[in-house]
């Protein structure tokens, strides 16, 4: 029996701790994926104590990395490491390799932040240099040294310029050394030898995978699901930041990323939008390939509208509650359609608790609007392939995703829907099975609401195109095969290029002896 390929699926803040459509991609993949065996790489805030989702056989292994815990992740989680070792780096007084070997690393790093051009060969060697450092050295002691905090504070005087916009405060350098602190602290933890690494964005969770790549030669496969950098961009430029740290983070972010697309073997786009930036940030075209999300069409499928809301025009939607799904347009359109429905309702399922702000925000716009009895966020819903079913149509307001789950659902389940037209919406849904919108346009979305709720004729009509469409084109074993393809080519390809060697002896004396 052929042997199944280890696949490290890096992920962050998503599966298997949390929901939404990149872990509903990631339990498919780990579910039903015949020819891979699956180590959990999970990237989250805080350490969390338990899965969401039961886990496959498939998946041989979790390894949890805290980013932002009080406590650093080598502190809380065995990560292989033998105990001697961890406890004779910490010992070593490292002052003078610190000054010596380390400054002038971070030193290229800040000039690559601050530059403005990018240049991602050289990016890449200082990276790789610092990973060489850390095999040797003690992560907390090197970045916490006060010799890393006056480069940092002197390189950010002499880089940013004489510009009144660009006044740093002391807030701006402490916040800025704590990014920087945070983002690499991958860069020092040991990953288990795997045949492919797979990442779920091509931002800084691409760290284990550059790990993997430089010990190892390991070949590396990016999806983009809604691109990193766009979203990087909306959220840092709407953001209460000061100028110089908006400038900091979209730099370090750009350089980031066109790190991913230029160490990436396959770059697996879920739909055809995602390429204009990947191209931008100089994705060689020729590894790029779109693989749609596919679906469970015989688990979502037609069901009667429960006897609750059967006259009750009903709208739902599946969405977690914070800013890049727009609620606030949601609940602005429920208001625009009430004045003609009054007895409408909107129902969103979903984590209210993942930005308690902006749930709370959305909570006192609804109490504003005066549509409490109208529009629900209506929390959890244990059972996802009956919830579409519940409404005469589906909403989607977001202002950034990429091929989403919710859409297709819809669809399956012979529902039209209303959607903003974002990344690969307008891929899936077209005029014969719903209604696409402006994002943030509230007035154009809440009527196209309403013409669908006043005409059931053409809510069958577009329910059926709709489910037929799913049917054609975005089903799981579609979705399933096209994976097992990439693993087995970029697999195949990687033992190939073992055939030569990928480090040094000295460099692998290293490694082994750290």
């Amino acid at each position: 029996m052929k042997r199944k390929h280890d696949v490290m699926l890096i992920l962050e803040g998503t599966y298997p701790f949390n929901g939404g459509g990149v872990s509903t991609w990631a339990h498919m993949l780990c579910n039903d994926v015949k020819n891979s065996n699956f180590t959990l790489y999970s990237i989250n805030a805080d350490f969390e104590s338990k899965s969401k989702y039961t886990l496959s056989d498939n998946v041989t292994n979790v390894i949890q990395v805290p980013m932002w815990s009080p406590l650093e992740p080598q502190e809380m989680i065995d990560y292989g490491k033998k105990y001697f070792k961890i406890i004779s780096i910490k010992e070593k007084n490292d002052l003078k390799k610190i000054n010596e070997i380390f400054i002038p690393i971070f030193q290229d790093l800040l000039r690559h932040i601050f530059s403005n051009t990018r240049d991602v060969r050289a990016f890449d060697e200082t990276m790789k240099k610092m990973w060489r450092y850390f095999q040797k050295h003690d992560y907390k002691k090197t970045m916490k040294s006060e010799s890393v905090w006056r480069t940092f504070c002197y390189m950010v005087s002499e880089l940013n310029g004489d510009d009144e916009n660009e006044k740093v405060t002391l807030f701006d350098l402490t916040s800025g050394m704590r990014w920087i602190y945070r983002f690499l602290i991958p860069l020092s933890i040991n990953v288990p030898r795997v045949d492919v690494s797979h990442l779920t964005l091509s931002g800084f969770p691409v760290i284990p995978a550059l790990v993997l790549k430089y010990k190892y030669g390991t070949p590396m496969v990016v999806t983009e699901h809604g691109v990193f950098i766009r979203e990087r961009l909306l959220a840092i430029n709407s953001s209460e930041y000061s100028f110089f740290l908006k400038k900091m983070l979209i730099k370090f972010s750009e350089c980031v990323t066109e790190l991913v697309y230029y160490k990436a073997d396959k770059i697996l786009s879920v739909n055809k939008f995602n390429m204009k930036w990947e191209k931008l940030y100089g994705a060689d075209p020729e590894k790029i390939e779109v693989i749609y999300n596919g679906i469970d069409h015989q688990l979502f499928k037609p069901l009667p509208k429960p006897s609750h809301l059967k006259d009750v025009p009903t709208v739902v939607a599946a969405a977690r509650i914070f800013d890049l799904k727009d609620i606030i347009t949601m609940i602005r359109s429920c208001a625009v359609a009430q004045k003609q429905i009054p007895n409408i309702q909107y129902l969103v399922y979903g984590d209210n608790n993942a930005v308690p702000e902006y749930t709370a925000e959305c909570e006192r716009l609804i109490d504003e609007l005066g549509i409490r009895a109208n529009f629900k966020l209506a929390g959890y819903h244990s059972k996802p392939h009956e919830l579409f079913c519940e409404g005469d149509i589906s909403i989607l307001t977001s202002i950034s995703e990429g091929f989403p789950y919710t859409v297709l659902e819809s669809m399956s389940c012979g529902i039209p829907v209303v959607a903003t037209d974002v990344g690969g919406v307008t891929e899936a849904l077209d005029e014969n099975c719903g209604f696409i919108c402006k994002p943030k346009d509230y007035e154009e979305i809440g009527n196209s609401v309403v013409t669908l709720l006043k005409d059931k004729a053409l809510r069958d009509r577009m329910g059926e195109y709709a489910r037929e469409k799913v049917i054609r084109n975005f089903t799981i074993d579609k979705f399933i095969n096209a994976y097992e393809n990439v693993y087995e080519q970029v697999a195949n390809k990687e033992v190939k290029e073992v055939q030569l060697p990928i480090i040094t002896i000295e460099e692998e004396q290293t490694i082994k002896a750290s």
